[in-house]
């Protein structure tokens, strides 16, 4: 048996600019986190007493003969390009709901394909991981996807993502002292809306008004130099954050109609009206996670006023994707 771990994220600055439309003519950057909330797969090879060949539990589950009956998309995919023909049990659990905005689809294909290389007495690289993923995504499965949540889920950390004209991508650490970094991470509260959305829907309109949206585009990307200049210069106030995430967020929401709601704009102006200095919606935008930047000393206010809402505390993870359990050849024997 082999139990994946691997990491969600909360991507703080520069998202759309990660996608291969946009960087392939201007270059990308992003940054962000990943966070110590996990996507869990659990994996073993399924012994051949049961009718089914494969079984894979999910919010479903699937006791399938064949790699091309399964309906899951990128199990499917994956088992496909792994070339998988011994039956798999496969189970899934998260600590954030899906379709939330924290990358849960990126983290399922990176912890998968992580999984199944240990099983198969093989490991890959972090990078190898992530650039994977991005291809069973994008190519395979045809989604339209960016390319910051496969590195983040597979690599960790708290990060800047450069991306390249030529298709490459670099990653470097954001470098804080221990103690600003805490007074950043004690200002974050985040909240889920209640909504889920499949962000793909979402990005393929972002995609279709990026051509109308270059100058936005330009301006989100500039704000990851401005971010890591705020963060790493110990004379500025990491107030100068909150502020840049809401214009970052007043951005985004012109990138699409359907980027926000009319229900999680009243969360937003609600958090902004008890004391916070900015904020944004997580992920492709339409619901899932609502991230808001706020002094200490103003976020019982919010708590109070969101309380209907769930609050999610977290911390940086800087593992990444990582195997926790091995015994692949069953729980009593190694």
């Amino acid at each position: 048996m082999i139990i994946s771990r691997t990491p969600f994220r909360v991507s703080l600055f520069g998202g759309g600019t990660d996608y291969p439309a946009w960087f392939r003519e201007h270059g990308g950057a992003v940054l962000g986190m990943a966070i110590d909330k996990y996507c869990y797969i659990t994996l073993r090879h399924l012994p051949p007493f049961f009718e089914h060949r494969h079984r894979i539990v999910y919010s479903k589950i699937e006791n399938i003969h064949s790699v091309e009956e399964i309906q899951h998309p990128a199990v499917r995919a994956i088992l496909k390009k792994m070339r998988v023909e011994k039956g798999v049990e496969i189970h899934h659990d998260g600590d954030l709901p899906a379709r939330s905005g924290i990358g849960s689809s990126s983290s399922f294909s990176v912890g998968l394909l992580n999984a199944l290389y240990a099983l198969e007495g093989r490991i890959r690289s972090k990078m190898q991981l992530a650039e994977e993923a991005m291809s069973i995504e994008q190519i395979d499965l045809s989604e339209n996807v960016g390319c910051q949540d496969q590195i983040w889920a597979a690599c960790g950390g708290f990060n800047r993502i450069n991306f390249s004209r030529d298709g490459k991508f670099n990653l470097s650490p954001v470098i804080m002292n221990q103690e600003r970094l805490q007074t950043m991470l004690d200002s974050f509260v985040l909240y889920f809306t209640g909504f889920s959305r499949f962000s793909s829907e979402i990005a393929k309109k972002q995609l279709e008004n990026m051509p109308a949206k270059n100058e936005s585009l330009r301006t989100i990307q500039s704000m990851v130099n401005e971010a890591e200049a705020i963060l790493t210069d110990d004379k500025r106030s990491l107030d100068e954050l909150g502020t840049l995430l809401n214009e970052g967020w007043k951005l985004k929401r012109g990138l699409a109609k359907e980027v926000s709601t009319e229900a999680i704009d009243e969360i937003y102006q609600a958090g902004r009206e008890e004391g916070a200095l900015g904020g944004k919606l997580l992920g492709a935008g339409g619901g899932g996670f609502i991230l808001f930047y706020a002094n200490p000393k103003v976020r019982k206010r919010i708590r109070e006023r969101l309380k209907h809402l769930i609050e999610i505390n977290f911390d940086i993870d800087r593992a990444g994707s990582s195997i926790v359990f091995y015994q692949p050849n069953g729980l009593g024997n190694s």
